[in-house]
């Protein structure tokens, strides 16, 4: 897809997405990986391969499954800029209105050689070195009555995690829900914006994601004041102590060295009792 998709879809005086200005190194290396966590209509984790000079992208709604036993749906979306691997922050209404954090990142290596042969064929064998997700998985492209009843047709893939040292039945998005570039939750990320935007017009209002979004944009907004009063607090703090230290200084200047200390004879001056 490129970047046409992805910039058709913005306006990028009004989001701040990156661009896609950033050009890829083409060499052979260890390629980029991130998982986003997205919290918008709904909850899902974007599961992002660099590639080519953008990053392949899956929406996988329930989030990456350590279990070997558990394939998890993964809907191919457009591709993504480089620099869109290093996001974290708020999206206004229209463009997928909602909270990013990056959840994970790290290096991804193919396992099967040709990536574009692999993408074509619909099976992607890959290892994952990042902080919560490694070891070796797979991408599988479904199809036929699975695809269809979810109106994904070529879109709907499968993430699986193959059998090793890494694999495990803990549920890594609830034992690890952290951002890894910030150690913050959604309410830390919401906080360093405008949390009050959404009390009347948040991207869910119903549901489970909705019951979500009231309780991150409450504690958002008590971050925010919080903050807001230490920072206050600072500025004042400041500002007395460098008004003290400055008025210190202006009576040190007016008061003459001879009327505040002793002759070295140890007499004082004349004037002083």
């Amino acid at each position: 897809m490129a970047l046409e998709e992805y910039k058709r879809k913005r306006d990028f005086r009004k989001t701040p997405e990156p661009e896609g200005t950033v050009a890829a190194k083409q060499a052979e290396r260890e390629r980029f990986f991130c998982v986003q966590k997205h919290l918008a209509t709904h909850l899902h984790y974007d599961f992002r391969l660099e590639h080519n000079g953008v990053l392949l992208s899956w929406a996988v709604p329930k989030g990456p499954s350590l279990d070997p036993t558990v394939k998890r749906l993964a809907m191919k979306v457009e591709d993504h800029p480089i620099e869109y691997g290093e996001f974290e922050g708020v999206i206004p209404e229209g463009y997928g209105a909602g909270i990013v954090m990056l959840w994970d990142r790290g290096t991804w290596t193919s396992e099967t050689g040709d990536v574009d042969r692999a993408l074509t064929k619909g099976d992607l064998k890959l290892t994952l070195n990042g902080y919560k997700l490694k070891g070796s998985w797979v991408l599988v492209r479904t199809g036929g009555r699975y695809a269809r009843a979810r109106g994904g047709g070529d879109r709907s893939w499968l993430l699986i995690k193959h059998r090793d040292d890494w694999a495990g039945d803990l549920d890594i998005t609830e034992f690890a829900p952290r951002s890894v570039k910030s150690d913050g939750d959604f309410e830390d990320i919401l906080a360093e914006d405008n949390p009050a935007i959404w009390h009347t017009n948040r991207p869910a209002k119903g549901g489970e994601t909705g019951t979500m979004f009231t309780g991150i944009i409450e504690r958002a907004a008590a971050l925010k004041a919080a903050r807001s009063t230490k920072d206050t607090k600072v500025t004042k703090d400041t500002k007395v102590t460098k008004d003290t230290k400055v008025a210190r200084e202006s009576k040190k200047k007016a008061v003459p060295a001879s009327m505040t200390s002793k002759t070295k004879s140890g007499r004082k001056p004349p004037g002083q009792k």
